[in-house]
């Protein structure tokens, strides 16, 4: 099973958003099978086979969430940041001021599926392999 060192060692690897398709075939290899990242500050919850989970703590200061997702500008700042124009933290903080509370990433699909405050899907993509 993983732990939760293995997957801090992994995403210490990602520096932008560009990297994150490689990201996610590592800790694939690993065993994980889905996670959810919460953008408030920044723990994930990674789960695997039997109900195994790991979970990284909190990473900084609580965010506020807005209340409600602005769709066109978080969609927008998410392709900046996908074409590594903006690092890690510029995205979390993006994030936070367009209204999502988490992604949720299924490997067996390969998707990220981004969710408001309320849980409703904002937006649901395919991970590029």
């Amino acid at each position: 099973m993983f732990t939760a060192e293995q997957i801090q060692a992994a995403h210490g690897k990602v520096k932008s958003g560009a990297d994150f398709p490689a990201y996610v075939q590592e800790i694939k290899a690993l065993g994980v099978t889905h996670y959810e990242a919460y953008v408030s500050d920044g723990h994930i919850d990674y789960h695997g086979a039997n109900q195994h989970t790991a979970t990284v703590p909190a990473k900084y200061a609580p965010l506020a969430i807005a209340a409600s997702p602005n769709y066109p500008l978080f969609k927008a700042e998410l392709v900046a940041h996908q074409q590594g124009k903006t690092d890690f933290m510029t995205f979390i903080t993006m994030c936070a001021g367009t209204g999502i509370e988490k992604w949720a990433i299924c490997m067996n699909k390969m998707t990220c599926t981004y969710y408001d405050l309320a849980g409703h899907e904002v937006l649901v993509e395919v991970i590029p392999s």
